[in-house]
């Protein structure tokens, strides 16, 4: 998994205020909970959500990997696919619960032991767009103030599963 380069830092929660080591712990649950470890990225050179997923598939043994943005959009990306191209993704940020990133973390898993994956449902609010529409981009404009010319660094996460 590999997350954007205000994760944890500049940020500290989601847009819809979970908070980082929360979503973190989700989604290493949800790995673990189909009997896989998950290692944590973090990528300095990108706030981009697909080149974050880009980056932590090809840093991934399996070659499945969970880009994360600091606001909590996320995205499954298989390596060898184009940057664009993915597998799930997650852009309404303001739905996602940690149930859902649990599932996201289980999702990926799922594709890398190549076993049959039903897509994670989200739910879909039309109003939060407009809702939200000026702390999203305050929130990408702060991740974005980030980047940094260094390569993705390989993070501790210091947790254990509940499974």
């Amino acid at each position: 998994m590999c997350v954007g380069p205000a994760f944890g830092a500049a940020l500290t929660k989601t847009i819809n205020g979970l908070d980082h080591e929360d979503v973190l712990k989700a989604i290493f649950t949800g790995v673990a909970k189909e009997g896989m470890t998950a290692r944590l990225i973090k990528a300095y050179h990108t706030s981009d959500c697909a080149q974050l997923g880009f980056t932590a598939s090809s840093y991934s043994g399996s070659g499945i990997g969970i880009g994360l943005q600091s606001r909590g959009t996320a995205v499954i990306h298989k390596r060898g696919m184009p940057r664009l191209h993915n597998l799930e993704l997650f852009s309404f940020s303001p739905s996602l619960t940690l149930e859902t990133f649990e599932q996201i973390g289980r999702n990926a898993a799922k594709y890398a032991k190549g076993e049959v994956v039903k897509p994670v449902p989200v739910t879909v609010d039309n109003w939060a767009r407009l809702r939200l529409i000026v702390k999203t981009a305050l929130m990408h404009r702060r991740e974005t103030e980030e980047v940094r010319d260094k390569p993705p660094q390989e993070l501790f996460f210091d947790w254990e599963p509940d499974v």
